[in-house]
């Protein structure tokens, strides 16, 4: 059991036979009657973010999730298969269980699988990928790195926000978890 004074963003609980992780928490006292907290929390089965209000200490089901690290083989069709680097099995997820986390995966790619209760919730990604810029508009002399941002197109389809001096066939860092560009990569 985990009260809500235990709060802490990524943790895991259980709710109405689903499990949820925090994104983010805000403990409230207001003037008048009881504290409560309130929530963001994401379904890690349909990836849904709700917002939900609890009494302060209010007690509830912490999910314990297990993690397996995993190697991205390929996709065929809608389905995605993994290897285990340890045993060398593979696992295939669908469509809906790595969901928006398929823009970001390329072949060999180390991720997370998640389980609770023998149940296959997801994928976890790295919290930064090193993609490759496939089409961009070319940058102009000049250009600087606060200088502002254009779309970009990655190897594996997703787009983000770029500086200026990003050309095609640059490698870049990008964040898995809130899809923005880190830095350009010297090899």
């Amino acid at each position: 059991m985990i009260s809500t004074a235990d709060f802490r963003n990524g943790i895991t609980v259980e709710l109405d036979g689903e499990v949820f992780q925090l994104v983010e928490f805000q403990h409230v006292k207001p003037g008048k009657g009881g504290a409560f907290v309130r929530t963001r929390l994401r379904n890690l089965r349909t990836g849904a973010v709700v917002d939900r209000t609890f009494r302060a200490g209010e007690k509830m089901i912490q999910a314990r999730l297990e993690r397996k690290g995993m190697q991205f083989l390929y996709r065929s069709g809608d389905d995605y298969v993994f290897m285990d680097t340890e045993t060398y099995d593979q696992t295939t997820l669908s469509d809906d269980q790595v969901g928006d986390h398929a823009k970001y995966l390329k072949d060999n790619l180390e991720v997370a699988i998640i389980t609770y209760e023998g149940r296959l919730m997801g994928i976890e990604l790295p919290h930064s990928v090193e993609l490759t810029v496939t089409s961009t508009d070319p940058g102009l002399r000049g250009d600087t790195v606060s200088g502002g941002s254009k779309p970009a197109t990655l190897e594996t389809g997703a787009v983000v926000q770029v500086p200026l001096f990003i050309n095609e066939g640059d490698v870049i860092r990008v964040d898995t978890r809130s899809d923005q560009y880190l830095e350009r990569v010297t090899k």
